[in-house]
């Protein structure tokens, strides 16, 4: 992928979570190509991250990979440690970890209630909560990745839904609260994003969603990757506090 201008993201530090695939993967290389330093976070796809960092390190662009689990308060601060340790600041926190277990309401299991709210909203939470803190003094962007189901909910993905409106509302709330002291929180929602999370959809399901796509196709990582950029540059200096829909037209 090709950027309009790649010293757009010149020496930003930008922490991208959840990014060994999808939209994260997407995000990660798009920032790195547009002249940023991206740290890495992933948890358990560790050959993913890896691929990654050889494919960059291919294109002499910059990255450090570190693994912890978003949900964990203590993974969490250590990585933010090792930001603040290695580089003295942090610019840009993209907030894209996330899972997705779906399930009518009265089959859904609480341990997976549980545990997409961890990963999904405790995470973003948890990941914002420290960036702040090395953000205090420079300013910078926090950008979340939710979901149009978290404004239009869908039917077997209740704690899937709820997880993004929380995001939703998480992300409004901190832009009010830290658009004073120079950061800006903003969130996209992607739609049907041509990524493995949506690999196991039927082809009479797929095709009962591009039917409600204006643009009659899914999205790309892309896609939703140039969006990203776009909030992490000084072009979006004036944003915040917005939900911007990458879906093709799908929700409007």
């Amino acid at each position: 992928m090709s950027l309009v201008d790649s010293n757009l993201l010149q020496d930003k530090i930008i922490l991208v979570t959840g990014a060994s695939r999808g939209i994260g993967r997407a995000i990660a290389r798009a920032a790195a190509t547009a002249g940023a330093c991206v740290i890495l976070n992933y948890h358990g796809r560790e050959a993913g991250i890896k691929s990654l960092i050889n494919e960059l390190k291919k294109l002499n662009k910059r990255a450090l990979a570190v693994r912890a689990d978003v949900s964990n308060s203590k993974d969490v601060k250590k990585m933010f440690s090792i930001i603040k340790k290695r580089f003295g600041r942090l610019d840009v926190l993209v907030n894209n970890a996330g899972i997705r277990r779906d399930s009518l309401l009265m089959n859904t299991p609480e341990k997976d209630w549980d545990d997409i709210l961890d990963v999904n909203l405790k995470g973003t939470f948890l990941c914002m909560k420290e960036a702040v803190k090395l953000m205090l003094l420079s300013g910078g962007r926090i950008i979340n990745i939710t979901s149009i189901v978290g404004t239009n909910g869908n039917r077997g993905q209740a704690a899937y839904s709820a997880s993004k409106a929380g995001i939703v509302g998480l992300t409004k709330s901190a832009a009010k609260e830290l658009g004073s002291i120079g950061i800006t929180v903003n969130a996209i929602a992607p739609g049907l994003i041509d990524t493995d999370m949506v690999a196991n959809l039927t082809s009479e399901q797929r095709a009962k969603l591009i039917k409600n796509i204006p643009h009659g196709r899914a999205g790309t990582p892309d896609e939703v990757a140039l969006t990203a950029v776009f909030l992490a540059s000084e072009m979006a200096a004036y944003v915040n506090g917005q939900i911007i829909g990458v879906d093709g037209g799908m929700v409007m």
